[in-house]
């Protein structure tokens, strides 16, 4: 689904495969830590340019530590830690909010280059 979106914006292969990582990354994540949630995804524009925007939104415990949680290697369970901060570096935007006991919204962009 992310990869037919992305194409379908004219994202580069490579750009294509870092969005499909990030969203990976992120879905394991929502499944994992808030117990399920949602994941919209969408064409959008800017300035001319045009990307896949993928939000992802759960319910969960919400995450305490943002930093320590966006740290490269850390990881609150037994996976290699690339999650949020993996999702990051492979984003051109990303935005995350949590709040303890509410849970978490993750947006993230890629734009065609």
């Amino acid at each position: 689904m992310v990869r037919a979106l992305a194409q379908q914006a004219r994202l580069s292969l490579v750009d294509q495969t870092k969005l499909v990582t990030a969203a990976s990354e992120l879905a394991r994540n929502t499944l994992t830590y808030g117990g399920g949630g949602s994941m919209r995804m969408s064409i959008v524009t800017r300035g001319g340019r045009t990307g896949v925007k993928v939000t992802f939104r759960d319910e969960g415990p919400g995450i305490p530590d943002l930093d320590l949680a966006l740290t490269d290697g850390w990881s609150s369970g037994r996976g290699m830690g690339l999650g949020l901060s993996g999702a990051r570096r492979l984003a051109d935007e990303f935005e995350l909010v949590s709040e303890p006991g509410k849970g978490t919204h993750v947006v993230v962009v890629k734009w065609a280059r």
